[in-house]
Formats: C-alpha cells, sequence, structure tokens
C-alpha cells in the first residue's frame, strides 16, 4: 500500500496596518484631554476672579458697620411669693399678656381656713372687751359706793370724836366709829385696784382685737398675693410649671419676654467700636424681613474686650478681639413693629460713626404691614 504524505500549511501572513495611524489616534485624544483640561482650569479662574473682584468690594459705605446677632428681649419672671399647690395656669407659650393681667392661681384652700380662723379669733376677742367694759363699769359703780361708805363712815368717827370729851358717847364707840372709817378707807382703795384690773383687762382686749386683725389681713394678702400678674406687658416664652405642682417660694410658673425692651447684641472690632458713640443712630435688619430694616440707637457698648463667641460671624478671625454693642429698638418703634417682636430672630446690625446718609436698604419703610409671613394655607397679608 502507498504511503500518502500531506504537506503542511504554510502559516498565515499577519495583515501588515499602519503603525503610524494608531498612535496619531492616540496622540489625538491626549491633546483633546488636555485641551478641555485647560478650559475648564481658565473659566474655574475666571469664575473666582470674578467672585473675587464682588465679594473684594466693601458690603457698606465707609463710616458703616454691621455684625450679625438675634433679637433679644428683657426677660421678666413671674413667680409665687409663698409655698403653695397650683389651681391654674391660664395662658400658654406664645400668648400676650397685659400689665396686671391674672395668668396663675394658687391654692388657697388652707388660707380660706386660716382666714376664717382669725375672724372667729376677731369676734371673740371684740366679745371679750365688751366683758372688759361692763367689769370697767362695775368697778367704777363698787368704787362710788365705796367712797359713800367712806365718806359716812368718817364723819360718823369725827361726830363720835367730838361727843366724846362731852360725856356723850363713850371712848370705846368713838374706837369702833375709827375702825369703820379706816375699814371702809381699805375698801375704796381695794375698789380703786379692781377697776385698774379691769381697765387693763379692756386695753388687753384691745390688743387682742389689733392682733386678730393684723392676722386676718396678713392671711388676706397671702390669698391675694396668691392670685399671679403679669407684672409687663410682654408674651410668654416659657410655661414652667402646670396645675398640681406644689411651688417653694418664689418659685417660676412663667417667663415672659419684656415687648416694651427688645434689643440686639452685636459685636464689633476696636477700630470700629471706639468711632461708635452711645445715643447714635443704628439699624436692625432681620433675615425674616430684609426689606424692612428697624431702626435703632446704640445703648451701650461694653468697657470689655472679648474673643467672638462661636454664634457670631464676623470677617475678622475668631483670635480677634471684639467689643458687645447693644442695639435698642425704641419703645415708640416697637408698637410699630409689633409683628417683627420676636425673639431669637437672626439679623444683622448696623452703626453709623459718620455724618453720611444711611444706604437706601437701609431706610426704614414708610408703611410696616401687619403681617409679614404667610399664614398656613394661605398666601399672605398683602405687602
Amino acid at each position: 500500500m502507498a504511503e500518502v504524505r500531506v504537506a503542511p500549511r504554510a502559516p498565515s501572513k499577519p495583515t501588515d496596518r499602519p503603525a503610524g495611524a494608531a498612535t496619531g489616534r492616540r496622540r489625538g485624544r491626549g491633546v483633546s484631554r488636555q485641551v478641555l483640561l485647560i478650559a475648564v482650569v481658565v473659566v474655574a479662574a475666571i469664575v473666582a476672579f470674578i467672585l473675587w473682584r464682588v465679594l473684594s468690594k466693601p458690603a457698606l459705605p465707609a463710616g458703616f458697620a454691621g455684625g450679625n446677632g438675634r433679637l433679644e428681649a428683657n426677660q421678666v419672671y413671674v413667680s409665687a411669693k409663698y409655698p403653695g399647690r397650683i389651681d391654674q395656669v391660664l395662658f400658654n407659650e406664645g400668648d400676650d399678656v397685659q400689665p396686671g393681667q391674672v395668668v396663675a392661681r394658687m391654692d388657697t384652700s388652707a388660707l380660706d381656713a386660716q382666714l376664717r380662723e382669725a375672724e372667729a379669733q376677731i369676734t371673740a376677742a371684740q366679745d371679750s372687751r365688751r366683758v372688759a367694759l361692763a367689769q370697767v363699769n362695775t368697778a367704777n359703780a363698787q368704787v362710788a359706793v365705796k367712797n359713800s361708805d367712806y365718806d359716812y363712815a368718817l364723819k360718823q368717827y369725827d361726830r363720835s370724836k367730838d361727843l366724846v370729851p362731852r360725856g356723850a358717847v363713850s371712848q370705846r364707840e368713838a374706837e369702833l366709829d375709827n375702825a369703820a372709817m379706816l375699814s371702809s378707807k381699805a375698801q375704796v382703795t381695794g375698789s380703786k385696784a379692781q377697776l385698774v384690773g379691769a381697765q387693763a383687762s379692756a386695753t388687753q382686749t384691745l390688743a387682742a382685737i389689733a392682733a386678730a386683725q393684723a392676722t386676718a389681713d396678713r392671711i388676706r394678702s397671702q390669698i391675694k398675693d396668691a392670685v399671679l400678674l403679669s407684672p409687663i406687658q410682654g408674651r410668654v416664652e416659657t410655661r414652667l410649671a402646670e396645675p398640681g405642682e406644689v411651688l417653694p417660694s418664689g418659685g417660676r410658673v412663667f417667663s415672659l419676654n419684656d415687648l416694651s425692651d427688645v434689643y440686639m447684641y452685636i459685636y464689633l472690632p476696636a477700630e470700629v467700636t471706639g468711632k461708635v458713640k452711645v445715643g447714635s443712630e443704628a439699624r436692625i435688619v432681620l433675615d425674616a424681613a430684609p426689606q424692612y430694616p428697624i431702626r435703632a440707637y446704640v445703648a451701650f457698648v461694653s468697657p470689655m474686650a472679648q474673643f467672638t463667641p462661636k454664634t457670631v460671624e464676623t470677617a475678622e478671625e475668631r483670635h480677634n478681639l471684639t467689643f458687645r454693642v447693644k442695639l435698642q429698638i425704641p419703645k415708640e418703634r416697637l408698637q410699630q413693629y409689633a409683628p417683627l417682636v420676636k425673639t431669637g430672630l437672626p439679623g444683622m446690625g448696623y452703626v453709623r460713626f459718620t455724618s453720611a446718609d444711611w444706604p437706601k436698604k437701609l431706610q426704614p419703610a414708610a408703611q410696616v404691614p401687619t403681617n409679614l409671613w404667610a399664614p398656613t394655607g394661605g398666601t399672605g397679608a398683602s405687602q
């Protein structure tokens, strides 16, 4: 059988591709990325330059300075004068109260019983006085009787003493008349002593009446003080106690914000604070209503420098010392800006230490709306 040999297949040759074309494409993609990166960097630099130019411009003209803070009000506490249990708490947080308005009542059941007892003591003391006065009248009558008896005994003794030398009356009878006269005189002295005692008892009853009346007046005063009144026109910030709680003397029931004493503290550097005059004009602009600047004045500049509080933002570094400046809203303005008077609202305070006019954005509005915030589900009041 003949052997068949198969010749091996020759390996196929790789297709020739232009190496320069592939290298060119890779270089093209790298150049595109570089151009895009350069463009992004250039655009970012332009935006950064524009922002720097805008932000580097002073926000206020020369002669003005400002700082941020929060609207605050003087806080007054309504407290119980005497220890006791709360009977009624009549207001909630956020309610407005007027001076002299009843805001809470303490339980006075024990005081009412004590008052009835004191009034009963007054009645008893008055009855004792009437008895004492009757005793004084009786003692006066006894003194008059004893004086009459003494006068008679004295006259009888005088007659007997004159008749003894004549023999009309014996010496023994004269001595008996003398003894009767002396006894009557002693009785007069005793009756007068009883009169003095009765008068002293009557005087003591006056003191007892006065003491009982003083006790009743003190209890009435405690009952009156058990009705807690608002000392100011203000707004309830915190309701600190509830009915049924037992409070000690001085226990607090409410904390009120005095709506007639509203202010903002801002912090300014020394180079500005040194130029600000106490009493100079100022402005407060709340974040909630930036379109309605509020006229204020500088009421206080702290004499002590301090580090800027963490809650206050300033352009200076934290390590720089600042001075606390109080911007007070005039009382007559507070009524006009009553819708804005909400403690804790953040805002900006501005001061002026030159004679320059206030910028237009810090000029108070001619009219202030009655409501700056839309009610829930509504569209708000027209501006």
